[in-house]
């Protein structure tokens, strides 16, 4: 119940991340953003063509949003522009071009309701743990998915196929024009839990285990760096990065607000959609799927925070 005496919308978040290059890497190409109003890992690739540049330059670009007391679809947009114009910068003539992928989870507000604003470009991905259930958000842009989708393979011939890291989407990496950047809208609500994470740590550890970890590890900067620990001591073939974003408070008004965050709600309506592709499908009932065209380094882990909840403003 939405408490009649408040006059903004407030989203109080807690979060942690870590980073690891992994077993087999010489150095890390992953970058995160632990910053409200948005959380973010990119997977630079390259290697010596400069991919941890590529997952630098997107961090960089995205830090202009820190100041913005809610993530729009807008400021999305501009951000992913600048971090492609970035990317594409630091190409070295003669030596390819650096990319990265991109996936994050925003504060964002819809009609005086918190919502998280998802996104992802490339086969890094975003999860939602709610009422103990754990689900993907994002849909992976790779050759596997596209293998996936049209029933050519299951789940579990995805995970060991040769193709598993051949990417369809990602910033940078010679492509031209602006990469498209899917969204998602979901109401939040107290005791959400959303993980954001590199594909080194969904290749060495299945969802039943992220679901494991993210049950009983109350903390969320302990339960990124228990995961990454734990894809590390799996293998570690890949560089391994994870976010963890706690909703702690999330308190309602205004038009839309009764409800938001109670059970059996389902769309969140009012936005504009730019024209659908069919490359994005719901993965989640209270979910509302965009499709809007955009565009070992040591990575510090980040301290373990109570957010102040965020100011008033209008996506």
């Amino acid at each position: 119940m939405t408490d009649p005496t408040v006059d903004a919308p407030r989203f109080a978040v807690s979060w942690g991340g870590a980073s690891d290059r992994g077993l087999r890497r010489d150095h890390n190409e992953d970058a995160f953003l632990t910053a409200p109003p948005v959380f973010l890992v990119a997977d630079g690739m390259g290697g010596h063509q400069r991919g941890d540049a590529a997952s630098r330059a997107v961090v960089d670009a995205f830090e202009e949003l820190v100041n913005d007391p809610w993530l729009t679809s807008e400021r999305l947009h501009d951000a992913v522009v600048a971090a492609t114009e970035a990317v594409r910068q630091i190409a070295v003539e003669g030596m390819g071009a650096p990319g990265t992928t991109l996936a994050g989870v925003g504060i964002a507000v819809q009609e005086g309701r918190p919502c998280w604003l998802v996104f992802n470009v490339g086969d890094s991905r975003a999860y939602r743990l709610s009422r103990g259930t754990l689900e993907q958000v994002s849909v992976d842009h790779s050759e596997v998915q596209e293998l996936v989708e049209t029933g050519a393979l299951d789940a579990t011939e995805a995970r060991i196929h040769s193709h598993r890291n051949v990417i369809t989407r990602a910033i940078g990496a010679g492509l031209r024009g602006e990469p498209e950047i899917d969204q998602w809208l979901l109401l939040a609500a107290d005791g959400d839990r959303m993980l954001i994470c590199t594909d080194g740590l969904t290749t060495e550890l299945t969802d039943q285990l992220l679901a494991a970890t993210l049950l009983t590890i109350a903390d969320p900067k302990q339960a990124a760096r228990d995961l990454v620990d734990a894809a590390v001591a799996a293998g570690g073939r890949d560089n391994v990065t994870a976010v963890v974003v706690d909703a702690v408070s999330v308190v309602s008004t205004g038009h839309g607000a009764q409800g938001a965050a109670d059970e059996g709600d389902t769309l969140v309506e009012g936005l504009t959609l730019a024209p659908d592709d069919g490359d994005t499908v719901p993965t989640i009932e209270d979910s509302l799927a965009i499709d809007i065209p955009g565009p070992r380094s040591t990575v510090t882990e980040s301290p373990n925070v109570s957010a102040a909840d965020a100011q008033e403003g209008t996506p």
